[in-house]
């Protein structure tokens, strides 16, 4: 190979390297983790399927469907299955997931109703007594047993840590404990793990200070980031774990969401607010949409969806986009 097209290809591959790095994935959590806590209005079937679909047609290719309960598997049932795309299912233990493997075989198809679950877990024993009735090291063992039966059915598992950064029970959290769970998750099988400021209090130097940590123990490409905007730092802690090399964001549609066990929380992160950050920067939202997901239409979901529920959107950016469109008819 001459010494110009060694060059040449070396230059590409450092490209390839640098697009590819900065390439951002979001996983859309609306539709399990934002609809399953918002309590004052009930949401028909109907409605959560349309959700989905609307979603996926955006551009969306990883969606948390429901978790395995209150309706899921008719949720599954009623969506129009796109080949690519994760229709991920939260089970909360393994009787959840004996019920999905199921469904599954009573409704074999080429696309399959699903071909991933999520499992979850805190970095602290007091969430996890609240939410689990049972400690971090308990948990993990029966995570440990639904893990390797998903794994062995073919599905893929995602984990979830809860309180990385504060706990509504015990205070600050304790970052080595984040990473210690973490890799255990990992360990057990799960491609990913999300790491979730689930009080929404945290600031961009502290998700800096606890990425930082538990880098020590998992690779970063295997982490991802689940801001609540409780205070309004979301999109600056999204920017933070980009910084920090995370490369997955989980983000709600119209800012969906809350949490039972963590008192005053409030929504995750509004797809359109992550959405709306990232154009024109160096990074590029991966999406099936014209090659991402198209923020138009996330507004127009999210508007759609909080009107279901009786309330405007809770996305700042789809506020902005509609009192724009508003000044526009006048």
């Amino acid at each position: 190979m001459s010494f110009v097209r060694a060059t040449r290809t070396t230059a590409v591959s450092i490209f390839k390297k640098r697009f590819y790095s900065n390439l951002v994935n979001i996983v859309e959590v609306g539709p399990r983790d934002g609809l399953q806590n918002e309590k004052k209005v009930a949401i028909p079937v109907k409605t959560k399927v349309e959700l989905v679909d609307r979603l996926v047609k955006a551009g969306v290719t990883n969606v948390e469907a429901g978790s395995f309960m209150g309706g899921t598997a008719d949720v599954l049932k009623g969506i129009d299955r796109q080949k690519g795309v994760h229709y991920a299912v939260l089970v909360p233990n393994k009787r959840g997931l004996d019920d999905l493997v199921a469904l599954l075989d009573s409704h074999p198809s080429d696309v399959p109703l699903t071909d991933e679950v999520s499992v979850f877990t805190a970095a602290t024993d007091a969430f996890n007594k609240a939410n689990l009735n049972c400690t971090v090291k308990e948990s993990l063992e029966k995570l440990g047993v639904v893990t390797r039966a998903a794994l062995d059915r073919g599905l893929r598992v995602r984990g979830y840590v809860s309180v990385v950064i504060v706990c509504p029970y015990s205070g600050k959290v304790d970052y080595k404990r984040v990473r210690e769970v973490a890799k255990e998750l990992l360990d057990m099988g799960c491609y990913e793990v999300s790491l979730g400021d689930t009080v929404g209090q945290a600031r961009p130097y502290q998700i800096g200070e606890m990425l930082e940590e538990v880098k020590k123990a998992v690779p970063v490409e295997k982490l991802a980031g689940h801001f609540h905007d409780t205070y309004g730092t979301g999109v600056a802690n999204v920017l933070a774990a980009l910084d920090h090399g995370v490369r997955t964001i989980d983000a709600s549609v119209g800012g969906l969401g809350g949490c039972p066990y963590s008192p005053g929380a409030t929504g995750n992160v509004a797809t359109e607010d992550v959405l709306y950050a990232l154009q024109g920067s160096q990074y590029q939202v991966a999406g099936t949409n014209n090659g991402t997901i198209d923020l138009k239409e996330m507004v127009d979901i999210g508007w759609w969806i909080s009107s279901e529920l009786a309330r405007p959107s809770a996305s700042r950016v789809g506020r902005a986009v509609r009192a724009k469109a508003e000044r526009a008819k006048l």
